[in-house]
């Protein structure tokens, strides 16, 4: 039941991220879910996409260092505890967790610095920015 991941690694500028992601729309390949994490000059951008084979073939033609990777998907059910029950089955069956995020959701997470001028560029798109106190609500849209 693995799902295939692309990895793929990025310079750490803007813009490089984004024609990552415009490779793959071209393709007609969709984004199911995506992890960037930096590591100083260079970051790892981690994609579910629902063209794997596809997306690998796509990254290697335009010259970006890419990977594949088998992981596990799981739904969770939306209660308090889920998230660290399925952890702590993981961690007694003695598997280490190298990396986890999430998948499928209209809510993401982007760390800039600084914050406000993301804040202003995106005031008047169609996108709505989203509250602490949105996520801590019980009745989250996602």
């Amino acid at each position: 039941m693995a799902v295939l991941q692309i990895s793929v690694f990025l310079e750490s500028q803007p813009g490089h991220l984004k024609r990552v992601l415009a490779a793959l729309v071209a393709a007609g390949i969709n984004v199911r879910g995506y992890s960037v994490s930096d590591t100083g000059d260079y970051g790892i951008a981690r994609f579910i996409l629902d063209k794997p084979a596809e997306a690998l073939d796509v990254l290697r033609t335009q010259g970006w260092a890419a990977a594949q990777a088998e992981v596990i998907c799981i739904r969770l059910l939306d209660r308090p505890g889920e998230l660290a029950r399925v952890m702590g089955v993981i961690a007694e069956a003695g598997i280490n967790v190298l990396y986890s995020y999430s998948l499928i959701s209209t809510i993401i997470a982007i760390h800039v610095d600084p914050i406000s001028p993301a804040e202003a560029a995106l005031k008047n798109q169609p996108v709505e920015l989203v509250t602490q106190e949105e996520i801590s609500s019980t009745s989250v849209r996602v």
